[in-house]
């Protein structure tokens, strides 16, 4: 079996059910109306709709629900899409689809405003993907901005030095021996732990006000 045969493909989306319509010429400066595409509720075609990825790229196919027959296929290029939204409605959409070198424009529907959703939600996740690996970030993009550059300063005292904090009224000279910076061992600053007073939670979100 030849090796392109067995590539591995990714199913980015299936709906179980679409339509398609024939769609009339676009008219000069005007975009796609769903309305203007007669009946409906009397498409020309019903079936599933598959987006397939390969290494090759990404692929929309059109495929009959119960036997898997191949309807039509557009291939996806995420810089030239081939999906077209129409004006009135979020539903309906026109897809270019190619055979043997020869497009052609359809028009496609969902039953369900949540299946052209998430029809929209797999094309851009795709999007994202493609462009990314087209433009893959540098190494020094991934060193943040507010990293410091160069070696580390030491601050620590050494031994036998001594450091003194002038305080208003006071003059003490402090070691490293015996002192904090927050307050003498020796010495009580009126309460009975000698910490720092802790400050009562915030009320919870859930209480009535």
């Amino acid at each position: 079996m030849d090796v392109l045969d067995e590539e591995v493909e990714s199913i980015l989306y299936i709906a179980r059910e679409i339509s398609v319509y024939k769609i009339p010429h676009l008219k000069v400066n005007e975009g796609h109306r769903a309305n203007d595409w007669g009946d409906l509720a009397q498409p020309l075609w019903k079936g599933r709709l598959r987006i397939v990825e390969k290494s090759s790229g990404a692929a929309l196919m059109f495929e009959d629900a119960q036997t898997g027959e191949l309807f039509a296929r557009a291939p996806y290029n995420a810089l030239k899409p081939c999906v077209e939204s129409v004006l009135d409605s979020s539903r309906y959409f026109v897809i270019r689809v190619e055979d043997t070198g020869k497009k052609a424009y359809i028009g496609m529907g969902f039953a369900e405003r949540t299946d052209s959703f998430d029809f929209n939600v797999a094309l851009q996740d795709y999007t994202k993907r493609f462009k990314v690996a087209l433009n893959p970030p540098s190494p020094d993009d991934e060193t943040p901005s507010h990293v410091p550059v160069g070696p580390k300063k030491d601050y620590s005292l050494k031994e036998g030095q001594t450091f003194s904090i002038s305080i208003p009224g006071k003059a003490s000279k402090l070691s490293t021996s015996g002192a904090s910076l927050l307050g003498s061992s020796t010495q009580s600053t009126g309460n009975s732990g000698g910490g720092v007073p802790l400050l009562p939670p915030p009320p919870s979100s859930g209480r009535k006000k």
